[in-house]
């Protein structure tokens, strides 16, 4: 899968750099701050949770310095953190504690718009599932019931997810660093089979608000 994704940005980077103007090269990386979206049977037991992100990307002049097209290919860690609270249901005491981290590839490849030192981008995304790190304790009456540390496990869960990206943000004059924040959302859900939550993960979609900074270095042509 890794190989795939590889070829794909090659392919990309190939097709713009052959009729770009301009073209540049780089790093991004930063903060993510993650949870769940969907028809969430009980959304309030879960919370935001803080992870990160981190990979290259390669920026493609189509229009001067105002239109370009911005593939990246991005390691990101999404996710939630469980609402430490306690929920009766047929007698029995549930309360859960600790977080969930899904470990993605992400392939952004996003329109970008510059208007002097702001920008804005948009654009589709196609993310692999690479791991879980899933550190949720389960109590039933306050006697602990599970504890999951399983790093690898993808059971009950879709490994590829198509979604989209938005942000806006500042860049230097020479488009060397840039500053901006983005919104990652998911089209389907990533869930098959809720095999850990008890149905409560079901219809639930990936929602990650991230704040990154770039650095690019342009080529010559």
């Amino acid at each position: 899968m890794k190989k795939l994704l590889f070829m794909f940005v090659f392919a990309v980077a190939t097709a713009f750099a052959a009729q770009a103007q301009n073209a540049s090269f780089g790093i991004r990386g930063g903060a993510n701050i993650s949870n769940l979206s969907g028809d969430l049977r009980d959304e309030d037991r879960f919370e935001n949770k803080v992870g990160f992100h981190a990979g290259i990307m390669a920026n493609f002049g189509v229009v001067d310095n105002f239109f370009s097209i911005q593939p990246e290919l991005l390691y990101s860690v999404k996710g939630f953190k469980n609402e430490d609270s306690e929920v009766t249901l047929l007698g029995q005491t549930r309360r859960r504690e600790g977080k969930v981290n899904y470990n993605y590839l992400d392939l952004p490849v996003m329109a970008k718009i510059k208007a002097g030192p702001l920008y804005f981008e948009a654009g589709p995304q196609a993310s692999y599932l690479l791991s879980v790190n899933n550190e949720t304790k389960t109590y039933i009456n306050g006697n602990l019931r599970s504890t999951n540390t399983d790093e690898k496990s993808k059971s009950g869960l879709s490994e590829f997810e198509v979604g989209y990206v938005a942000g806006i943000g500042f860049t230097s004059a020479n488009n060397a660093i840039s500053f901006g924040v983005r919104y990652n959302g998911a089209f389907s859900d990533f869930v098959k089979e809720d095999v850990n939550f008890d149905g409560d993960l079901t219809n639930a979609r990936h929602s990650t608000f991230m704040v990154t900074v770039g650095f690019a270095m342009p080529t010559g042509r």
